[in-house]
């Protein structure tokens, strides 16, 4: 997301406004060369503090974060990575009088107890995966420290995000990227989400649409302070392998679900973002 995400702002905002940053340097030659590019680690306060304070920054969207299939491989890394991380740039937000912040969640959020469908903005709060507990505590700490200290924080549930400008970073609907990927090199797939499991979706520039609208939102007009549902379309793995088909005959797909598959059964197959 901050990949498309940082495009777009360069363009809606002008390059000398942005600042990208990532831990990495092994980012794609577009966002070192078409504006500022930083590498900065977000869990070191006084590094990302320096950061922001020295130029002049009045706006933080906060993307880094172990996603929930990487997740699992270490949930103790992903609990520092991610609500760490948030906390900074709470903390940040505070004492520098950061007009604006944007912490996405993720429907990773939902999960035991749900409704599968339709599931609403209040819909109970258990996730399965360290990845959707981070996301419910960095949730609920946005709409604290608005309510302590008017800490401006917004964010949405994103679906899964689908793009190809960008390779997947370990979260549970990557399948649906890596998909077109393995039908262009190999023309076939092995799916590790089962045959069946129906998930909400987002194409990218939607996504980024969302981003920019709910940042350029006026704060009297917004009911919630920490994350908003949002929804696009839903699908299982078979749809898309049948859409794969029309462009390439002999696309075939398997399927061999991994732990990601309890996950996603958890997950609810369609989402109300009335």
């Amino acid at each position: 997301i901050g990949t498309e995400l940082t495009t777009e702002f360069r363009s809606r905002y002008g390059s000398d406004n942005v600042y990208c940053t990532d831990i990495r340097d092994d980012v794609s030659s577009q966002l070192k060369e078409e504006g500022n590019y930083d590498i900065l680690n977000v869990l070191n306060y006084d590094e990302l503090s320096n950061f922001i304070k020295s130029r002049n920054i009045d706006a933080i969207v906060h993307l880094a974060a172990i996603l929930s299939g990487r997740g699992e491989n270490n949930p103790f890394n992903c609990w520092e990575v991610n609500t760490v991380s948030a906390m900074n740039v709470f903390k940040i937000g505070v004492e520098q009088s950061i007009k604006r912040i944007f912490i996405p969640s993720s429907m990773a959020a939902w999960g035991l107890g749900i409704e599968p469908d339709n599931v609403s903005q209040a819909s109970i709060l258990r996730p399965t995966s360290i990845y959707g507990v981070t996301k419910v505590a960095i949730e609920r700490l946005a709409e604290y420290f608005f309510l302590k200290y008017g800490l401006d924080t917004r964010g949405v549930r994103f679906p899964g995000i689908i793009s190809s400008e960008a390779l997947p970073g370990g979260g549970t609907t990557d399948y649906a990227v890596e998909i077109f990927y393995d039908a262009i090199r190999t023309k076939h797939y092995k799916s590790f989400i089962n045959q069946g499991t129906l998930l909400p979706m987002m194409y990218m520039p939607d996504a980024i649409k969302s981003v920019i609208m709910l940042m350029e939102a006026d704060i009297s007009k917004l009911r919630y302070h920490g994350d908003y549902n949002i929804a696009a379309f839903s699908f299982a793995p078979e749809d898309l392998a049948d859409e794969i088909k029309q462009f390439i005959p002999d696309f075939t797909i398997e399927y061999e679900p991994d732990f990601r598959q309890k996950i996603a059964e958890s997950w609810p197959r369609t989402i109300d973002d009335s």
